[in-house]
Parts: C-alpha cells; structure tokens; sequence
C-alpha cells in the first residue's frame, strides 16, 4: 500500500442510545472518508445490539461504508453486517469465518502479538488489529504496541492491519509513516470538543499530511 491508503476505522462507544447517537454517526461520515465502522457494545443484552445495528447499519451502508458488528458472528450474519470483529476471547476466527461466510469481513484482535497476527493472517483473516498505541480511557489495555510493530508487518505481509488504542490527530502521525492501513479511533472523535465532524476532518487532514510528508 501506498502511505495514502491509511483510512479511519471509527468504533462506537461501549454504551450508547441509538437515536441519539445516530446524528453523530451521520455527522461524523458526512465529514470525510471513513473506510468502516465497528458497532462495539459491551456487557449489553442482544436485543440492545439489534435495536442499535438496525438503526445505525444503514447510515453506514448508504455511505458505502462498511459496517462491522464486534464479537457477534451469528448476529452480524442475521442483521445484514459487513463483517464481524473478533477478540482472542471471543469466537475463534475459524468458526466466525463460518458463521459469516466467505464473502464477508473477518478482523482479529492480534494485541501485540506477531505470533497472533501471523496465525490469524495465515488463516485468512482480512485484517488484524494490534494495540494499544497510546494511552485510552475507553477500556483497559491489555497490551501495550510499539510503532515499530506496524512497520514490520507492512513490511512482511500483504493482510492489511488495524492501530487502536488512544490514536488522535496529534500522535497518528508516526503510524501513518509506518503503514498501518486503518486507525481505529473513539474518543478522538466522539469525544472531540468540537464534535464528531470535525474530529474526522482532522484526522483526514493528519493522514494526508503525514502521507506527504
């Protein structure tokens, strides 16, 4: 890949209503160029997760953004996701794999682990997630990746990766140089004072600058 292909890779908060998140969807795609987003609700009964992907899912499909559900394979196959997201104490890749089916999007939570993002690459995975890069308030890092990780495996392989982990427009920069193919983000941008749509701008303008320099 060309430095120029790094894209956003937007999560949602652990907790959240969907009418009043949707606005904030919306506003945050129409923005500037998100490559997907990752519904990731944690501790929340089903029902909660179908009420949330019913009423989210479109907006990114519409968009032509791809929509990942976390740690879900049976419902991400019967609510019409993209794909789904597993950790490595969620469902294993090859049994989501054959939940979801061939043509869908599988990532793996690989940590900071090249062992892991091998297995998970050489199984077929189509992305492996590594993190986190930076301190986070959105939940407890088990791990802690180093920017060097990201050079090594965009160097070694082709399967795309995932940086998350506190990543914001002022500390992306060196990951971008170092290939990552998506910034996976979430208080960056729910969170930014001025709002999600300017929150995405920033990154975009970050990634662009970071490419060409």
């Amino acid at each position: 890949m060309s430095l120029a292909d790094c894209r956003l890779y937007l999560v949602t908060p652990p907790a959240l209503e969907p009418a009043a998140f949707a606005p904030k969807l919306i506003e945050a795609l129409d923005a500037g160029d998100v490559a997907c987003v990752q519904l990731r609700l944690k501790d929340c009964p089903e029902d909660a997760i179908r009420r949330a992907c019913d009423a989210l899912r479109p907006i990114a499909q519409e968009r032509g953004v791809a929509f990942i559900l976390n740690d879900h394979p049976e419902l991400a196959r019967e609510l019409g996701c993209d794909g789904v997201h597993v950790g490595q104490t969620d469902t294993p890749y090859d049994k989501a794999r054959r939940i979801v089916g061939k043509d869908a999007i599988v990532g793996v939570t690989c940590h900071d682990s090249r062992h892991l993002a091998m297995e998970a690459g050489e199984a077929g995975a189509d992305y492996v997630a590594f993190g986190a890069f930076f301190p986070t308030g959105t939940k407890i890092a088990e791990t802690k990746a180093e920017v060097e990780l990201i050079a090594w495996w965009a160097e070694m392989m082709e399967v795309p990766c995932v940086a998350i982990g506190g990543i914001t427009p002022e500390n992306c920069p060196p990951l971008v140089r170092a290939g990552v193919d998506f910034l996976a983000v979430v208080g960056a941008v729910w969170n930014h004072p001025d709002g999600p749509a300017a929150a995405v701008k920033a990154f975009n303008a970050a990634i662009a600058e970071a490419a060409a320099g």
